[in-house]
């Protein structure tokens, strides 16, 4: 890959501040525009099973918009066909208008099959007549979605649908009691954006772009990874994406920008919240480290016995920074912070005020505090929290 002369030179500061202003964390947030507002704006929000204060797409439009009632996040998610579900970044959850942009995977799934099971003769079609004469279902009511086995052991049923959704020809709409509903894409994307099948350079400069948009600035590795692209599509598009090449102070590898995130400094008042470790502000390890100084990893598949912050910590984000972590738990009407770690002495108050925020939004009445990283800072945050 060559490396192209920088537009600007930003420093390391900068370059955190247009981060957190493209992710929705600096400034007034749109709350008329609300959840549909942040999963346009991010392009993409995570699915996880996990659920401990709530689940992670749950936990993405509280971050940046506040106290936003659950119910009413599920219902923007997946009323009125705003949103489909396909693989992104992860699962994620994607504005209805980036549905032509993945023609590309698409056609890759259909050209290159990796699946764990045959399908028997007959399965895949018959499963797209059900969907068809009986509207959208989910893979129980396709016919069940296991033969009784371990994890993988997916019934036929299950195994077609999940291929129709590779494929395009099926959709997830939404997802009920954590199941996927699956609809026919015919039906369920409006018919304009159906039709729109983009070349494959087409789809990837689109969502180089689109990636750029969402963090402000970042490297081939955090751009590419945003949507799961590899290197080299990247590098064949990115000269047409419209982003342009920036240095940054203390990156070692060169950087493009959102020639809209140049324009105008940050500014505005930041966000203090916890963040789900599947938040697209730091679900790029080495990013992070790199941004914010902080090095973070999901340990919930870490044996207990290894873990260091927690099952589920949640990053604190407080004055644009990264000041320390919580792994919470759920006790009846009290929020438990199981283990709370602190940068120093200045992320009292802002963990305490998150920690009360966060109860309050899950239905919670009272914070327990087990475990201070830094014993010394155990009765101010006790204080605080009092």
């Amino acid at each position: 890959m060559t490396t192209t002369p920088p537009a600007a030179d930003l420093s390391a500061d900068e370059a955190r501040r247009i981060s957190l202003r493209a992710q929705g964390f600096l400034g007034t947030p749109d709350r008329r525009a609300g959840v549909r507002g942040v999963l346009r704006h991010l392009g993409a929000v995570q699915l996880d099973t996990i659920s401990v204060l709530a689940r992670s797409h749950e936990l993405i439009p509280y971050a940046r918009l506040g106290a936003v009632e659950r119910r009413t996040v599920e219902d923007a998610y997946w009323t009125e066909g705003h949103s489909f579900e396909y693989w992104s970044h992860a699962a994620c959850i994607l504005p209805v208008e980036e549905w032509p942009h993945f023609a590309f995977r698409r056609r890759a799934y259909r050209a290159r099959p990796q699946w764990h099971h045959d399908l028997p003769d007959g399965a895949y079609e018959t499963v797209i007549g059900q969907l068809r004469a009986e509207g959208p279902l989910t893979a129980t009511e396709l016919g069940g979605a296991k033969n009784g086995g371990e994890w993988w052991d997916w019934s036929a049923s299950k195994v077609a649908v999940e291929r129709a959704l590779m494929y395009g020809e099926v959709v997830c709409t939404e997802r009920r009691g954590w199941k996927r509903v699956y609809d026919l894409a015919e039906r369920a994307i409006p018919a304009d954006l159906l039709r729109d099948e983009l070349d494959d350079a087409e789809c990837l400069r689109r969502l180089v772009r689109l990636a750029g948009q969402s963090l402000g600035v970042g490297t081939r590795s955090d751009i590419a990874d945003y949507h799961r692209i590899r290197g080299e599509q990247f590098d064949a598009v990115v000269a047409d994406s419209g982003l342009v090449p920036v240095r940054v102070e203390g990156w070692p590898k060169q950087a493009w920008a959102d020639p809209e995130a140049l324009a105008t400094a940050p500014r505005g008042r930041h966000r203090t919240t916890l963040l789900s470790p599947f938040d697209s502000l730091i679900w790029e390890r080495a990013r992070t480290e790199r941004i914010f100084g902080f090095t973070h990893r999901l340990e919930a598949y870490v044996p207990k016995p290894k873990r260091i912050h927690g099952y589920f910590a949640m990053p604190l984000l407080s004055g644009g920074r990264l000041l320390g972590r919580v792994d919470p738990a759920r006790e009846g009407t009290t929020l438990v912070a199981r283990q709370v770690s602190l940068e120093s002495a200045k992320a009292v108050e802002p963990m305490a005020r998150a920690l009360l925020e966060a109860a309050e939004w899950v239905g919670c009445d009272a914070v327990r505090v087990e475990r201070v990283d830094r014993p010394e800072l155990t009765a101010a945050l006790v204080a605080a929290l009092g």
